[in-house]
């Protein structure tokens, strides 16, 4: 069988080991010759990277691993880039959420004023690896989780339509795992339609393999928990996404024909999210706490005992996304997937330059948009302004443009007025010094 070069962009990541687990889960059905990890921050990478070579050595050792902050011995003669970057870090995630906050209103890390700040930062990073990966591997695709993909998904379609990457986000597989415990149906048997922007859709069926409708059942279930669980002694999830899933009900009522993506609970309840949230401690506090502190220690322990046997390292579910559309790529399965793509008239009633995310077909050439026919008013209109949000902001940092960045955060729902927007604004530029373009 074929083998693969692979290099994981944003390597000293706290997702990264997760996603190591992942591809070494994997052996058998897509093997990897050589895997390198790379990122622009040689000490936080350096930590992961030894506990890395420790674990590969004994569950894989067949397998040549590195890792650099060298762009060319990075991505020389790779197959993929898995790209999952975070430009600023935490401590830049956790100005975006609290500098709204401010001005009471919401203070998120892909939604709203926080999503633009971050995407404003995102969009350099980005298009440096992209542009890496096709001076020294063209014909390597870039499979690209960095968030906010939206954003980021928008600035690679203008900036550079003829890439080779796709932009992926795995909140609807999250949600979709979630339904499968609801229904008590594996989440690989659904057959869904779904349609939206990143971070900003519905699901408009969903069948089992026999072609069953599922949507009632969920519907139900939905109207009263939202997507909440219980998972018993085993439930590892952060009540604040306990708090997200429940939420999912109020949104579900606006629009009970269909089921909602988690996060739209931003752009029509912000001023409950705004309410329940504290503003010395948010969500960036949350994860520097938990995440970052839990993977860091267990990268730290794996290298002082020089063994990773018992390690603290966990198969992150989440990255068999990445590792099925690497598979789709190489294989050929012709498997369906949500992808962010071009309309182009895949939703037949709406901006055809649009980045949508819509179910796709993935095969050896990329992948074949499935139809999704006309959306209603509802839907239509609210993606109509988000998505000008975003192609706003793509703007203003390629043009510099000041006022287009107001603009964009004029335009965001979760915004309430121009003169709100421009004191946000001035507030993110001092604080995004050296990450941001120049806006005149």
């Amino acid at each position: 069988m074929k083998t693969f070069s692979i290099t994981i962009a944003g390597g000293g990541s706290t997702f990264t080991p997760g996603i190591i687990m992942m591809l070494l889960d994997h052996q058998q059905e897509f093997p990897i010759r050589r895997l390198c990890l790379y990122d622009n921050d040689e000490e936080r990478q350096a930590v992961i990277g030894k506990a890395c070579r420790i674990l590969l050595k004994e569950r894989a050792p067949q397998m040549e691993f590195s890792y650099t902050v060298d762009p060319e011995e990075a991505f020389t003669g790779v197959d993929f880039v898995m790209a999952h970057i975070r430009v600023g870090k935490y401590a830049m995630r956790e100005k975006d959420e609290k500098i709204p906050l401010k001005y009471g209103v919401i203070g998120q890390e892909t939604c709203g004023p926080g999503g633009i700040a971050y995407g404003m930062r995102s969009i350099g990073g980005i298009l440096e690896i992209l542009d890496y990966m096709e001076r020294y591997s063209p014909r390597a695709w870039m499979l690209n989780y960095s968030n906010p993909a939206a954003i980021v998904a928008e600035a690679t379609r203008k900036l550079r339509p003829d890439s080779r990457i796709i932009n992926i986000c795995d909140m609807p597989l999250g949600i979709m795992e979630h339904m499968s415990k609801i229904l008590g149906i594996p989440a690989e048997d659904f057959d869904i339609s779904y349609y939206g922007l990143n971070h900003f859709g519905w699901w408009t069926q969903i069948k089992d393999r026999e072609g069953n409708d599922l949507m009632p059942a969920l519907k139900a279930y939905v109207k009263d928990n939202g997507y909440d669980i219980s998972l018993g002694d085993q439930d590892k999830t952060d009540q604040s996404w306990h708090d997200t899933y429940r939420k999912v009900k109020d949104v579900y009522a606006v629009d009970p024909d269909t089921l909602p993506n988690t996060y739209l609970k931003y752009y029509l309840y912000p001023d409950y999210v705004v309410a329940h949230t504290d503003p010395n401690y948010t969500r960036a506090n949350q994860v520097m706490d938990g995440r970052e502190k839990t993977v860091f220690s267990a990268a730290r322990d794996i290298i002082e005992k020089g063994t990773a046997k018992n390690c603290g390292f966990e198969v992150d579910g989440h990255a068999s996304y990445i590792v099925r559309l690497a598979r789709a790529l190489a294989f050929n399965t012709r498997e369906k997937m949500l992808l962010i793509v071009p309309n182009g008239g895949a939703i037949e009633n709406f901006d055809p330059e649009a980045m949508v995310e819509i179910p796709c077909i993935v095969g050896r050439d990329g992948y074949e948009k499935i139809n999704q026919g006309r959306i209603p008013h509802f839907q239509k209109g609210l993606m109509e302004q988000q998505v000008s949000v975003e192609k706003l902001v793509v703007e203003a940092w390629s043009e510099g443009s000041y006022q287009k960045l107001w603009q964009a955060l004029t335009l965001s729902k979760t915004v309430p007025s121009a003169s709100v927007a421009k004191q946000l604004l001035d507030d993110l530029i001092q604080a995004n010094r050296g990450y941001w373009p120049e806006l005149a």
